[in-house]
């Protein structure tokens, strides 16, 4: 099933304690580290992102390839993300028996993708990662609001909480799902139980896809719609229109509620019964 036999070996749990122990590594609760042990799992992951060998594709967070080895020999070119210098000789060695084979498309990044060179990564390109738990929201941050080149799609495994989160539709809304679907569509493509990791974490995980298919070219709109929604959702419980009144100015407190009223709402709804779209025609009316 798997081309590389080292691949097999790292859904062996046996197997990864004795590569965490010869690399000085312990799976990290701070960074949400949890190794993969169920290779449906990748098979799903991949499935999913629908990679063939005309992509382009960024991993974020490799650790020992599990997922990497066999997107390397479904892509046309493969770049992963690795900020664990421990594992330099590691990847040393998988680069150069990549380097030996017709799948000599692989090359791995030492950095953290956060503070990345923005021109380093690729044109049209797609990112499929398992992603550390802890930096999903800044990775979604960076490659859908900060970087002017943004991936076609992104096929990430997140916590089960989080993907809900992105995936949310109006009534249930938060600034994450806003963010995400303010730049592309999302959906969970499919669930991935705790016990198909080790260490087993303490909740589920979800796979989620995002179709990056809105252009926002108009920086100046970007930056005031963001900085509006999350004044809108600075205080949940309280009702939108008082949240939004320091954005806005109390002098057009009368102007605001006719406009949420044009849009359908009443004065006592709340940041997160609006869509995306409904945020799109607060942040036009405050620019005029």
């Amino acid at each position: 099933m798997y081309k590389y036999s080292m691949n097999e070996k790292l859904f062996n749990v046996d197997y990864l304690k004795h590569l965490c122990a010869k690399f000085q590594l312990r799976p990290s609760k701070e960074y949400g580290q949890n190794y993969l042990i169920n290779p449906e799992v990748i098979d799903m992951i991949i499935a999913v992102s629908g990679v063939t060998k005309k992509d382009t594709v960024i991993e974020v967070g490799p650790g020992f390839g599990i997922l990497t080895l066999d997107l390397a020999a479904k892509v046309k070119k493969l770049f992963a993300f690795e900020i664990e210098k421990k594992l330099e000789s590691y990847w040393q060695e998988i680069s150069s028996r990549l380097a030996q084979t017709q799948e000599d498309n692989f090359e791995i990044i030492w950095g953290n993708v956060l503070r990345a060179d923005p021109k380093i990564f690729p044109k049209n390109y797609k990112v499929v990662s398992n992603l550390p738990y802890q930096i999903t929201s800044p990775v979604l941050k960076l490659f859908l609001e900060d970087l002017a080149n943004k991936p076609k799609e992104m096929t990430l495994m997140v916590q089960k909480e989080v993907a809900d989160r992105i995936c949310a539709k109006p009534g249930d809304m938060s600034v994450l799902a806003i963010a995400v679907q303010y730049f592309g569509q999302a959906e969970i493509a499919g669930e991935v139980k705790r016990n198909n990791f080790w260490p087993s974490p303490a909740v589920d995980s979800a796979v989620i896809k995002v179709v990056v298919n809105k252009p926002r070219p108009d920086t100046e709109f970007n930056k005031k719609f963001f900085q509006m929604v999350k004044i809108g959702f600075a205080q949940k419980r309280k009702l939108l229109i008082k949240n939004l009144l320091p954005f806005f100015g109390k002098q057009n407190k009368e102007a605001l509620k006719v406009a949420l009223k044009n849009m359908g709402f009443s004065g006592t709804v709340r940041a997160q019964e609006l869509s995306v779209e409904d945020w799109e025609k607060l942040a036009k009316i405050s620019t005029l």
